[in-house]
């Protein structure tokens, strides 16, 4: 069985703590490698060797930062279809899901290759009398980023690349589910140039977590994960004041309005419901059509598709469409949660509990589920099932679909359906939701806009990628100088206006 390490100074580290975790296939239930959990004394370890790397990291001009990205993303390029394989083995997702895990990650990267236009800071001449005013954007220093398993290559590049780019140094904790690919993005970096000890990936538990947290030297924290945790990190990082953007669940709603193109929605919702079995912070699960004949209409398209649905390993290739959840206790949460939709009165159209595959008995496998009739007061509404789940809840008019959405404690993404312009801005004008998808289902903006949602899917006043990972990763100083040549000596002792 292989045994995994930690990545400090450009080379891997066994651990010392003598804990491990067990990194599962969810495709066949097997244990296939051990991942150290590492001690408060190996994570402070680490952010001092950070620590000492970033001061020359700092000083290392942006364009030559720049450079070191592209070679960076030439790597990634190269090694797309070995990333994409430990992206599979691990989360379990299909090799052309995996793909897009890897590409989403790789475009930001794309981005930070434009970092010395994003530095630039502001300069003023002659502000006042002989005065001149210029900011400029300084690396924080050692940034800590904690990242969550559906996404295994995508959002540690979300975090690395703008924070290091920016001259930060960082220290990533991956999930333990799904280590490897960050680790495997350490090696490459390094082969890219990055100085040892600017990129640190230590593996543990809540145990390190708390260890960055806590440590001095850690001047930001970027988390993704669930709402409970995304609260409990912001607030101890702010609490040790610390720099926090922490992204949290999601409950994501797809109105389908009378005039839409049903099969065009039926499409979107297979995709966004459906894709990765359910594990995306973008994912739609809850269908709002608006009408009983919409609603209808839309549950006529939507069951042969469904059934039409293939799932198993990611090694059957072209032949799935999704493939196993990420850990037995996933499945028995989501198995449970569509237990409680049946007792509390949901129409069960598409029942996923009891799938099976031949030869993959102890996967983790949860089928294709369709759930009408919902109400805002059922379990399977209020909770982020995380699984192939779609649920509908069925509205009579356009205010009252609006109404779901905007009365919902989450705030990720949103999307509508529709062939009416006027209906299209209005919604995107007045709900109350981060990222908002017209006639398109997981409004993810692209990598040189920012990622983030709204309520209680986010805690910080910044978002993810784009100009906004620019401003969090930096701080402003402003200089203003003067230079005496033509101006009258004398102390000034009240506070003066510098014009």
């Amino acid at each position: 069985m292989q045994e995994l390490t930690h990545y400090i100074n450009g080379v891997h580290v066994k651990g010392t703590s003598g804990r491990f975790a067990d990194v599962y296939n969810p495709a066949t239930g097997e244990v296939q490698a051990r991942l150290p959990l590492a001690t408060p004394e190996e994570v402070n370890e680490a952010v001092a060797k950070a620590a000492i790397a970033q001061v020359e990291w700092a000083k290392v001009n942006p364009q030559r930062r720049a450079r070191v990205m592209m070679k960076f993303g030439a790597l990634i390029n190269e090694h797309m279809e070995e990333l994409a394989e430990l992206v599979s083995r691990e989360h379990g997702k299909t090799i052309p899901d995996a793909k897009g895990d890897v590409q989403r990650g790789l475009e930001v990267v794309e981005v930070c290759m434009g970092a010395p236009a994003m530095l630039k800071g502001e300069f003023m001449d002659s502000a006042g009398p002989g005065i001149d005013l210029t900011s400029m954007r300084q690396a924080l220093g050692v940034v800590a980023g904690i990242t969550p398993f559906n996404f295994p290559a995508m959002i540690p590049l979300w975090k690395m690349a703008p924070a290091i780019v920016c001259g930060n140094a960082m220290i990533l904790k991956p999930s333990e589910r799904a280590p490897s690919t960050a680790l495997r993005l350490a090696e490459l970096f390094s082969e890219a140039g990055l100085p040892d000890g600017v990129l640190q990936v230590v593996n543990g538990d809540k145990e390190a977590v708390d260890s960055l947290l806590d440590n001095d030297t850690i001047q930001a924290v970027g988390f993704v994960g669930s709402t409970p945790i995304a609260q409990y990190i912001y607030g101890r990082a702010a609490t040790n004041g610390k720099r926090a953007q922490c992204f949290g669940g999601a409950k994501n709603h797809m109105i389908i309005m009378p005039d839409a193109d049903i099969d065009k929605a039926a499409d979107a919702l297979i995709g966004a419901g459906f894709g990765a079995a359910g594990e995306r912070c973008m994912a739609i699960s809850v269908a709002v059509p608006v009408g009983k004949d919409t609603a209808d209409k839309l549950v006529a398209k939507l069951l042969p598709k469904i059934e039409a649905l293939k799932v198993g390993p990611y090694t059957s290739g072209d032949d799935v469409d999704y493939g196993p959840v990420i850990t037995a206790a996933s499945k028995e949460r989501i198995v449970g949660l569509i237990d409680s939709g049946v007792a509390q009165g949901a129409t069960l159209l598409a029942d996923g509990r009891g799938f099976s595959l031949q030869g993959y008995e102890n996967g983790y496998y949860v089928g294709p589920t369709l759930f009408d009739d919902v109400t805002p007061d059922m379990d399977i509404y209020k909770e982020e099932i995380f699984g192939p789940v779609l649920t509908q809840v069925r509205a009579d008019n356009y205010e009252e679909a609006l109404k779901l959405v905007m009365d919902n404690q989450y705030g990720n993404g949103t999307a509508i359906y529709t062939a009416d312009g006027d209906t299209a801005r209005d919604f995107a004008s007045r709900v109350n939701v981060g990222m908002v998808g017209i006639n398109f289902p997981i409004p993810v903006p692209l990598s040189y806009f920012s990622f983030g949602g709204w309520k209680k899917s986010a805690f910080g006043d910044l978002n993810q990628y784009g100009p906004d990972a620019f401003k969090f990763y930096t701080k402003t100083k402003t200089v203003t100088s003067r230079w005496y040549s033509g101006i009258k000596d004398g102390a000034a002792l009240n506070f003066q206006a510098l014009d």
